[in-house]
C-alpha cells in the first residue's frame, strides 16, 4: 500500500512547507491553517506562527482544552497553584504544550516562570527528564528539564510518583492501564482531592479508566479523560451512593472557537493569549448544574453553545493584541458580540435545506415528471414545486 520512498529531509520537508502555506494563502487570503499530527511539530510552528494566521492542534488546542479542565480541576481542589505539584506520564508534543499552558496559568495566578516550572515532573520512556540524564533531549523537553535532582536519575513512573508525590497525574502515553490501582490508592492517600487525567486514546490507550479512577480514590478523584467513558453509581468509604460523571478533555471543545474567533476577527496570526483565552473560557462555559455533577468540561452536546463562548474570547484577546482587523466588533458588548457570532456559524441543517431548493429548482425547471424520481426527499420535492 502507498508509496515505498525513503523519508524527506528535513530540507525537503521545509521547502515543500513554504511552498504550500503560500499557495494556500494566494488562493484563500483570510485562511486559517489548523497543523495537525505532525511528527515533530513545533518547527513548523515556531517558523510560520509570525507570518502567517496558523496554529497546532496539537500543542496548542490540546494544551488549551486539557487548560479549561486544570483551572476548574485546581480551583475545586482547595490548594493553591504554588501548592501543586504535577507528574506528566508522556513528553511528546501534547504533553509539553499542556504543561507549558498550565504554566502560564499558573503564572497569572501569582507564580513567577521559575517557580510555576518547577511544579513539573515529566517523565519519558527513559524515566524523569533531567538536565543530566545523561542522553541529547528533544529541543522541546529541554524547558521541563530537572535540575534539582541532584544526580539522581528516576526511571520509572512508579519511582516519580513515590519522589514527587503529586497532587496532579497526567497521562500522554498511549500506554494503557500504567496508572495501577496501587498508584491511584497512593494519590488519594496524599490528596483530598487528587487530579488524575488519562489523556490517551482510544480507550484501550487510556491510562486508566474511569471506574478505576473512582474506586481506587473512594470517589474524591477529579478526572477528565482522552477517552469516553460512562456515568458510573458508587458507594464511598462514608456509605454515601452516588453517580459519577466522568469529564472529557477533547480538543473539540477549543479548536473550532479558535478558528472562528480569528476568521471573524480577520486576526493577522493567532497569538499565545488567544490560545490562552480559548482555554479560560472553556472553563467558564458550565451550567450550574454540570458543576454540580462534578463536571470539569460542559455537555458535548452543547458545543455549539460553547464554541460561541470560546470564539468572544479568541476575538477579545486578538483585540487586545491589536492582531484584529475587523475592528467593528471592539464596539460590540459580549451580548451583542454572541448573537453576531451564531449568525455566521455553520449549520449543517441549514446547508441540508439550501441544497434542497436548489435541487428542487432545477429538477422543476426539467418539468413535472422528473419530480416523482426516487430517492428524492419529501423535503426536496416540496420544494421543487415552490
Amino acid at each position: 500500500m502507498g508509496s515505498r520512498r525513503d523519508k524527506v529531509t528535513p530540507d525537503e520537508e521545509r521547502e515543500f512547507m513554504d511552498e504550500l502555506m503560500t499557495a494556500l494563502t494566494e488562493r484563500w487570503p483570510g485562511i486559517v491553517i489548523q497543523f495537525e499530527d505532525f511528527k515533530n511539530p513545533f518547527p513548523a510552528l515556531e517558523r510560520y506562527r509570525d507570518v502567517y494566521t496558523c496554529f497546532n492542534d496539537d500543542i496548542q488546542g490540546t494544551g488549551a482544552v486539557i487548560l479549561g479542565g486544570v483551572i476548574n480541576a485546581v480551583k475545586r481542589s482547595g490548594l493553591p497553584c504554588k501548592e501543586h505539584r504535577a507528574v506528566f506520564f508522556g513528553a511528546g508534543s501534547a504533553g509539553v504544550g499542556v504543561a507549558k499552558q498550565i504554566v502560564d496559568f499558573f503564572v497569572r495566578e501569582g507564580m513567577t516562570e521559575d517557580e510555576a516550572r518547577a511544579c513539573f515532573y515529566l517523565v519519558d520512556t527513559k524515566g524523569l527528564v533531567t538536565a543530566d540524564r545523561g542522553d541529547k533531549l528533544a529541543d522541546h523537553k529541554v524547558y521541563f528539564a530537572r535540575t534539582d535532582n541532584n544526580g539522581l536519575q528516576l526511571k520509572t513512573l512508579e519511582q516519580v510518583v513515590d519522589h514527587v508525590k503529586p497532587t496532579i497525574l497526567m497521562g500522554l502515553s498511549t500506554m494503557g492501564g500504567v496508572f495501577t490501582p496501587e498508584i491511584l490508592r497512593k494519590m488519594a492517600d496524599w490528596n483530598k482531592s487528587p487530579i488524575v487525567f488519562p489523556l490517551s486514546n482510544p480507550s484501550s490507550k487510556s491510562e486508566c479508566d474511569f471506574e478505576s479512577a473512582i474506586t481506587n480514590t473512594d470517589g474524591r478523584v477529579l478526572f477528565a479523560s482522552g477517552s469516553p467513558f460512562q456515568p458510573m453509581s458508587f458507594t464511598n468509604s462514608a456509605g454515601e451512593t452516588r453517580t459519577y460523571y466522568p469529564g472529557q478533555g477533547n480538543n473539540m471543545y477549543v479548536f473550532p472557537g479558535i478558528g472562528l474567533g480569528t476568521i471573524l476577527s480577520k486576526a493577522v496570526k493567532v497569538t499565545d493569549t488567544m490560545i490562552y483565552a480559548s482555554g479560560e473560557a472553556l472553563s467558564k462555559a458550565l451550567t450550574a448544574e454540570e458543576i454540580d455533577n462534578g463536571l470539569l468540561y460542559p455537555d458535548l452536546t452543547r458545543i455549539r453553545q460553547v464554541s460561541v463562548v470560546v470564539a468572544r474570547n479568541v476575538i477579545r484577546a486578538a483585540q487586545e493584541a491589536k492582531v484584529d482587523r475587523e475592528t467593528a466588533l471592539r464596539n460590540m458588548d459580549d451580548a451583542t458580540l454572541d448573537a453576531w457570532i451564531k449568525a455566521r456559524m455553520y449549520d449543517a441543517h441549514t446547508e441540508v435545506l439550501s441544497l434542497e431548493r436548489e435541487v428542487g429548482a432545477i429538477l422543476s425547471s426539467l418539468g413535472a415528471s422528473a419530480l416523482s424520481l426516487p430517492g428524492l426527499s419529501e423535503e426536496a420535492e416540496k420544494n421543487a414545486k415552490l
